[in-house]
């Protein structure tokens, strides 16, 4: 089941900026897992909409506590829904 995850993020630039790679690194393992369908910025800098692939929302807070974000203090609060695709249009899914 997917699951969406709204991330608020810390307010300190440097921090967020020095943990990205990691974060990245770490959400390409998600991909290769399959356990990660989506996930980009909010362009205000509030945080984040990250969507999961997972079996409950306890596995999702186990993945999102396992980001590096998460570890540097980056996540600041989140909420996390159960999702259901029901329209997508592959003219529009090209990553930023």
């Amino acid at each position: 089941m997917k699951y969406a995850a709204v991330i608020e993020y810390s307010q300190d630039g440097e921090k967020v900026e020095a943990a990205r790679p990691a974060h990245r690194a770490y959400l390409t393992s998600l991909v290769e897992r399959n356990q990660l369908f989506a996930s980009g910025p909010f362009a205000d800098g509030y945080g984040a909409l990250i969507i999961y692939e997972a079996d409950s929302p306890e596995a999702v807070e186990a993945l999102m506590k396992a980001d590096p974000f998460h570890a540097a203090g980056v996540f600041v609060r989140w909420t996390v829904r159960p999702w259901k695709m029901v329209f997508a249009n592959p003219n529009l899914m090209q990553p930023a």
